[in-house]
């Protein structure tokens, strides 16, 4: 129960940190101010474009997927159907 209880409270800090840093921006692992350079800016745009660049291929893959059980149950199907044939 107290395992299950502290992978909770590590997910929940998880969670917290990773809001926070989306709202608030990623400054402490940019460069220093340099000549009208911002250390630190929303995070936001940054999530925005990885979603735009990682949600195309992840739903491709997900198509693949569905495709590839569909086509093993149909195979699965016509195997049955031929077996019962020969009862």
């Amino acid at each position: 129960m107290s395992g299950s209880l502290v992978k909770i409270i590590v997910g929940a800090v998880l969670i917290v940190v990773g809001v926070w840093w989306i709202v608030q921006g990623s400054g402490y692992i940019q460069p220093v101010k340099d000549a009208g350079f911002v250390t630190s800016r929303p995070a936001l745009a940054d999530l925005i474009t990885l979603v735009n660049g990682g949600l195309p291929p992840f739903i491709v893959l997900i198509g693949l997927l569905v495709v590839w059980l569909e086509w093993d149950n149909f195979k699965i199907q016509k195997e049955l159907a031929k077996e019962e044939k020969k009862e």
